[in-house]
């Protein structure tokens, strides 16, 4: 593992380095600069409050083919139904802070600090970060958040308070941008988004995809 020099925006290449964690360097910071140099070489940041920040680029990696998503019956029904509603951008720093206290199954705690928050919101500021919102009665009740980079859509986190919400969510969002994005990194895999059609690519797969798809 690589240790990063804050006076100096780098990362090791993820094509030629394959620790087995996936975890290809540590420290820096999470200035816009740096995070934009991450995502754009298909970096991201994944590590506890309060420790040192941790880089990863795994291998295998978690993506979404649009084209690929599946859209169970049950679901059809409650998109049918406008069971909710959706928003974009309406309040991205409120999604982050769900996703960051939502209790978690087999999960003690949040990976998401207040300093990755005010990081993320300049990159929202910036255009470079986008929120998706579910509402139900007026109540905020689902939503995730990602990174924009050219044609890919880097996934970070969701949350659900009712059942089903970042699911649906989920399925607005890639039905609505079908054009706009040609795939979706999930980064590591989860039941939930492998049922909505998500399935593992190597990551060197998945570099290739982001440079060609890439600004």
């Amino acid at each position: 593992m690589v240790e990063l020099d804050l006076n100096e925006i780098s990362f090791p290449d993820p094509e030629f380095y394959h620790p087995p964690s996936g975890i290809i360097a540590c420290g820096g910071d999470l200035s816009v600069e740096r995070l934009l140099l991450a995502y754009e070489n298909g970096i991201f940041p994944w590590y506890n409050p309060g420790e040192e920040i941790l880089w990863w680029s795994p291998d295998p990696r978690f993506v979404l083919f649009p084209d690929d998503l599946k859209i169970s019956k049950s679901m059809k029904k409650i998109l049918k139904n406008q069971e909710f509603s959706f928003t974009n951008n309406r309040c991205f720093r409120q999604v982050m802070e769900a996703c960051m206290s939502i209790n978690r199954r087999d999960q003690d705690g949040t990976w998401i600090s207040t300093e990755l928050i005010d990081s993320f919101e300049k990159l929202h500021q910036l255009g470079w970060a986008e929120s998706i919102e579910v509402w139900k009665n007026n109540e905020l009740v689902g939503g995730f958040y990602g990174v924009v980079m050219g044609n890919v859509f880097c996934g970070e986190s969701m949350f659900a308070k009712v059942s089903n919400a970042s699911k649906a969510g989920f399925i607005q969002f890639v039905q609505e941008n079908r054009n706009r994005f040609s795939l979706i990194d999930c980064q590591t895999h989860t039941d939930h988004l492998e049922s909505l059609g998500a399935r593992m690519i190597s990551k060197s797969q998945y570099l290739k995809l982001l440079k060609e798809q890439n600004i």
